[in-house]
């Protein structure tokens, strides 16, 4: 059985974050389910993740130990993007001109990739749950799974793996 190094662990979590997206188009276009600005500010951050978790997982100790520190910001403002969208934004009718919003615009994902990063829906409307568990409070689970990886990374002694 293969041992779970840091590097493993890494390009493991990033593959994860990376299918999310995946799993997150799907349901928008395969089965209707529209994002919010909260949604897509979460899934631009679940991107961001990916590539970090993998350049990190390429580099040597001290180097991958920054870049795992670097992402593991992304991380926790995933966490708490998915935690308001769940406490305030899903209870509120409209989400328009939010941080989440202003974010999503500021890069121009919208403009040019409508199809993965165009909010096309209010987060009242974007509220469902998958088996029973709101679709953000899965998001909350794996950028908190990645973040527990990453801080391990942070931590983790300069020995080489």
């Amino acid at each position: 059985m293969p041992r779970l190094t840091p590097r493993l662990l890494l390009t493991l979590i990033s593959l994860a974050c990376a299918g999310s997206v995946g799993l997150a188009l799907l349901a928008q276009h395969r089965y209707g389910m529209e994002p919010c600005p909260w949604c897509i500010l979460q899934r631009m951050l679940f991107v961001v993740l990916a590539v970090l978790g993998l350049l990190a997982a390429a580099l040597p100790g001290l180097a991958r130990r920054v870049l795992a520190g670097v992402a593991l910001l992304g991380a926790l403002g995933g966490m708490a993007a998915a935690l308001w969208q769940h406490f305030v934004a899903a209870q509120s009718s409209s989400c328009a001109l939010t941080l989440a919003d202003r974010i999503i615009t500021a890069t121009g994902l919208d403009v040019r990739w409508p199809e993965a990063f165009e909010v096309r829906a209010s987060c009242a409307d974007a509220a469902v749950s998958v088996l029973g568990v709101p679709f953000e409070l899965w998001s909350l689970a794996l950028f908190a799974l990645t973040g527990v990886i990453l801080l391990a990374n942070v931590l983790a002694s300069g020995r080489r793996a």
